[in-house]
């Protein structure tokens, strides 16, 4: 039979790359977790890693094995989860991991449910929110640090989630472009009108900072276009990239996860107080959850509609 321990072992091996990186993260040896890995080697009858260079790199036995243990091991968290909040008298713990339009826009409107809820159960239920990019949130859901992550991605800028993992998508956002009036006007633009980034390769451009995909986006966008954009200021607040941009011949992108850009609410004409044109570019963005499986419901009951 085989050890759920060294199935944990080989699934952290897995996701962390290296014998030291799942020693340590286990709080082992490095030979320690070499000689289990060799035992359930045998257990199995066949190798479950290879050599591969100075790293070690799994099998397809060994692939086959950390697939059902990412099942099994859930739910073992699962069950322990139950049995834990049953303890200490709690309904359940749901972690969620998201970006922070996203947090800033859909979570509120949980807590407050969860907070008028009727149901004893319902009211007892916490969620703890941790703000983070779509890659370390999805890493944390990789690694089980959360049980559900928001993240988001772009039509031109796919993102690779996680095995084993559900998928639910919450909305669909416009990329926008947002511009001065008088730039806008020269370049025959109106507020909503799709704009054609080629005409926009001599701009000067206002993006987010780099450790944001929003930037990558832009940056391959304006590949696409046939063009580098000409960067004069970075910033990870988009009002500070619109104050910026005020009477300048100046773009910079739209943040996502807008409520004024979702596809249920169409974006105006421009910023409330803010005088710019906001145009289309021919890519959307997409929020999506991703949970690991199973789904955290039996940890955490159900949040009300």
């Amino acid at each position: 039979m085989l050890d759920v321990r060294r199935l944990r072992m080989l699934q952290h091996l897995a996701t962390y790359g290296t014998v030291a990186a799942t020693a340590d993260i286990l709080h082992l040896t490095a030979p320690a977790v070499s000689q289990q890995l060799a035992v359930l080697e045998r257990e199995v009858g066949l190798p479950v890693v290879e050599k591969s260079g100075r790293t070690l790199r799994l099998t397809p036995a060994g692939e086959l094995l950390v697939a059902h243990a990412e099942v099994i091991l859930g739910d073992i968290a699962a069950a322990e989860s139950d049995i834990a909040a049953m303890k200490g008298g709690h309904h359940g713990l749901v972690r969620v991991a998201a970006f922070a339009s996203a947090a800033r826009t859909l979570l509120p409107t949980v807590y407050q449910l969860l907070a008028r809820h009727e149901d004893e159960q319902a009211r007892t239920l916490s969620v703890h929110l941790v703000e983070q990019e779509p890659d370390q949130a999805l890493e944390a859901l990789q690694k089980r640090r959360t049980d559900l992550a928001l993240a988001h991605s772009y039509t031109v800028l796919p993102r690779r989630f996680p095995q084993n993992s559900q998928q639910d998508i919450l909305m669909e956002d416009p990329v926008l472009l947002c511009l001065a009036p008088a730039h806008a006007q020269r370049l025959g633009l109106s507020p909503g009108q799709p704009a054609d980034l080629a005409r926009l390769a001599d701009a000067r451009w206002l993006t987010p900072s780099p450790e944001v995909s929003c930037y990558d986006m832009i940056q391959r966008t304006c590949g696409t276009a046939g063009f580098i954009p000409d960067i004069r200021a970075r910033s990870s607040d988009f009002s500070v990239l619109v104050s910026l941009g005020r009477g300048r011949r100046c773009g910079s992108g739209s943040p996502p996860g807008n409520p004024r850009a979702s596809r249920s609410q169409p974006a105006p004409a421009s910023h409330t107080g803010d005088p710019h044109h906001l145009c289309h570019l021919p890519h959307r963005n997409r929020t999506q959850t991703r949970h690991s499986s199973p789904a955290p419901a039996s940890r955490a009951g159900s949040v009300p509609a």
